[in-house]
């Protein structure tokens, strides 16, 4: 199990300084690589070009994780860090523990409701599932993103792995967790959701 926090922007006033919640799983904790160039870091990067303090990113991602297991966490870290913005990519471990996915559901939109009450925006992260879980399985997992995120009215990255998923020297060798070198294109796929939500949009530094 994997836990760290990616603070940024430290300098100003907490209240004066927009925090970002990311709170995930492996795919969010840059599992087997090196922190700094795991799609979090990079966005930390992108949001502040110039190591000013714009934006605070607390990386509270755990590897591993489930969404029941998201659930008994988020509370206490929305009320320590008072995020404006929570990244919710939760669900991936549900997925392949084969558990249920209604309970997923729930669990995600428990989840975005806790956010909510605390007044943070919510980006909701989808996943999906390898073939070989059976159609019917991945199709109904694929599926409850979308879902909950027209349920609950909230912005949705469709898939953090588009653009790599059938790319095999994209991942590590367990052919789950991604490589340092697509981390970018993570980054890429949540930044097209991301970008309309800030206020005021920082300049695309690309």
């Amino acid at each position: 199990m994997v836990v760290w926090l990616l603070l940024i922007g430290l300098s100003g006033a907490a209240h004066a300084t927009p925090t970002i919640l990311v709170f995930g799983d492996s795919l969010s904790a840059a599992y087997g690589i090196p922190r700094e160039l795991g799609w979090v870091s990079l966005l930390s990067q992108r949001l502040n070009p110039n190591e000013k303090s714009n934006y605070q990113i607390v990386n509270a991602s755990v590897s591993g994780e489930t969404s029941a297991g998201g659930l008994t966490r988020l509370a206490a870290l929305l009320a320590a860090h008072k995020p404006q913005l929570t990244i919710i990519a939760l669900g991936t471990n549900d997925g392949l523990r084969g558990l249920p996915l209604a309970k997923t559901a729930s669990n995600l939109e428990a989840m975005i409701g806790l956010a909510e009450k605390q007044r943070s925006k919510v980006l909701l992260v989808g996943m999906q599932l390898p073939p070989n879980y059976g159609m019917a399985y991945t199709s109904k997992f694929q599926s409850i993103f979308s879902e909950v995120a027209k349920k609950k009215k909230v912005r949705l990255v469709p898939f953090l792995l588009a653009g790599i998923a059938t790319q095999l020297d994209k991942f590590q060798a367990d052919v789950i967790h991604p490589t340092a070198q697509a981390q970018p294109v993570l980054l890429e796929n949540v930044w097209k959701e991301l970008l309309p939500m800030l206020k005021p949009a920082p300049r695309d530094s690309r």
